[in-house]
Formats: structure tokens, sequence, C-alpha cells
């Protein structure tokens, strides 16, 4: 399978129900780096990653001040690495995500930090990698090695890594996760012939704007990235909130809108916001496990969960999309033009 285009992103898509059910059973070892967490009580927690991780980042930036209710923020590596900014870090906790643990920028960050007081935590999927070294602690992702350069098992096993830290943090039993490898494989399933309705219905587009509220905001970030980077698109992401703030003008006929919109309080929010869409006469496809609450030309089942786990589940029929969309439109998603694995940037 992996001959063909696309061959690495499609087996690496259908791997993540199990590679979650692995990961829930070694919960038990996000413990030790939760007690260290707890025991410095720290007064601020930072993220600092780029690409795919820094969607990652957003979302755990979510869970740390929802769950944890400790006020948190993403980190502008440039201001480290080109500006040489030290700021005084005591009593902050850096978290370092990167699916490689290669990136330059990243581990200044990280090694700064540290200097500079802060406890300093590695999420990645590279256990000997750089990043893990300069960190005080870290957190093996444990997705295996991915070949297709577009991340997906990487990201969505880095997100539920998160959860799982987060959640033992605030000394949690991991319940809202414990059929998350199921649930993965039930919403691959449930939503394969909406896949390929949607792949159909974009397979021509020009213009994607994709969009969501909360927990979902990561996911839809994402999404743009992943349609960007696998079939070309000119793929924008917006909250829900920013987008009836001015982009929503550029909205018409010809615009197809992806609206991740998940059950609970970020999908209900984000209700009103697609009936201006749909208003307009954009062509909307709704994912999520509360797609069929809202005004959509098309629906992409998910499984329910627990609101703060379900980006976990969201961003799998994205995926098949990209995929499909980019062999549709003659590409290999294992190979995007100009991309390599791993980028390093200062």
């Amino acid at each position: 399978m992996s001959d063909q285009p696309g061959g690495h992103m499609a087996a690496e898509i259908g791997q993540q129900p199990a590679i979650f059910t692995d990961l829930v059973a070694r919960r038990g070892g996000f413990a030790p780096v939760a007690e260290v967490i707890r025991d410095r009580q720290p007064r601020f927690v930072l993220f600092a990653a780029r690409g795919s991780s820094d969607h990652a980042a957003l979302y755990a930036k979510y869970l740390t001040e929802v769950l944890l209710q400790v006020p948190a923020g993403l980190v502008s590596p440039s201001t480290t690495t080109l500006y040489g900014a030290r700021p005084d870090l005591r009593d902050v906790l850096l978290v370092s995500v990167s699916q490689s643990g290669g990136s330059p920028d990243l581990l200044e960050v990280t090694q700064s930090a540290r200097e500079r007081g802060a406890l300093t935590v590695a999420v990645t999927n590279t256990a000997d990698s750089p990043l893990n070294a300069a960190a005080e602690l870290s957190v093996d992702v444990g997705a295996g090695v991915e070949r297709a350069v577009a991340a997906t098992k990487t990201y969505s096993a880095t997100l539920l890594a998160l959860y799982l830290l987060v959640d033992a943090v605030r000394g949690g039993d991991g319940e809202a996760v414990a059929s998350i490898g199921e649930q993965a494989a039930a919403t691959l399933d449930l939503s394969a012939e909406a896949v390929a309705e949607a792949v159909r219905r974009y397979r021509f587009v020009d213009r994607v704007l994709t969009t969501g509220r909360g927990y979902s905001l990561p996911t839809a970030l994402e999404s743009a990235l992943k349609l960007a980077e696998t079939s070309y698109l000119a793929a924008r992401a917006y909250s829900g909130a920013d987008l009836l703030h001015g982009p929503v003008a550029a909205v018409d006929g010809e615009t197809a809108v992806l609206a991740i919109t998940s059950r609970g309080r970020g999908g209900d929010a984000l209700h009103d916001v697609l009936d201006v869409v749909h208003g307009r006469g954009a062509d909307v496809v709704a994912i999520g496990s509360g797609a069929d609450r809202v005004p959509a030309a098309l629906r992409v089942p998910v499984a329910e969960t627990a609101e703060e786990v379900a980006p976990i589940l969201e961003i799998l029929p994205v995926q098949r999309i990209a995929h499909g969309l980019s062999l549709a439109r003659g590409g290999d998603p294992d190979s995007p033009r100009g991309l390599s694995k791993v980028t390093r940037t200062r």
C-alpha cells in the first residue's frame, strides 16, 4: 500500500485507534511527571510549539485553563531566538511540544526557560531527541515512526498525551478517554461515506474556510493546515467569534466552509455563526458529534465524547478528507511539494 501515492498517510490514519488504546494503557507513566508539576505548583503555564504541534499546544492551553484553572499562554519562540528576551520564569511551567523534538528554536526556548527558572517538560514522539535531553522532564507520545510528511497519528496522539498529562495533574482517572480507541475506530467507520462525499464536493474548490469554537478551535486550525499542505488549497481558519468580526463579509456562494462542531459549549456557541454563514449561501460541511444540530449541506458524524476530548476524534475524518482531496486533485499527500518531515526554524 505504501508504494501507492498517499499509502503511508492512509495507513497512519488507520493506526490511530490502536495507538490511542496503547497510550491510555500507559497512562500510569504520566504520574511521575504530573507529581512533580503538582509539587512545584506553577503560577502560569507556557506552551512552546510550531506547526501542527502548535495546534496541539493551543488545545492544551484550553485544558490547562479550564480543567486546572491555571492561566496559560503560547510562547513566541522568536522573542528568545531572534530578540534575546530572557524573562523571569520562576514558578512557571514550560511545556515544549514537538513531534520530532529536533527544531532548533524550540530547543533554544527550552534551554533558556530552564536557565531562567522554569520547570520544563518535553512532549515528543522521539524519546531520544535533543528536546527531551534539554527538558527536565519528558512525556513520550509513542505513536511510532510517521512516514507521511503530513502529521496525522502524531498529531492526534499528542492531543491525547497532553490530555492524559493534564488529567494526571488534576488527579483524574482517565475515565473520559477510557474507550477512546474504540470511539476512534467507530468514528473512522461511521464517517467514511460522508468523507467520500466531502471529497467529491470539494474536489474543484479554490477557497476553504474552517471554523470552530472553544476546544474545537485547534481542530479548525489543524484542518486548514492539512488542506493547505496536502491539497494546496487556500484554506483559512477562524474562531467562530472572530469570523463575525469581519471575515464573514468574504463568505458567499463560492465559499466552502468546514465547521467543527461537537456537542458542548463550544459547539453551541457556533450555532449562530453558522446560521449567518449558511444564510450567505456558503457550502457548509459540519464535522463533529454536534453536526446534526447546525445548518449544513453535509454532516460528517463523529463519536460523542466529553467535550474536552472531542478534538482527538474530530480531526480523524478531516485527515481523510485531506488525503482524499489530495489524491483527487492529482497530488501525493505523503510527499507534498516543498515540505520535509522535520522543519528547522530559528
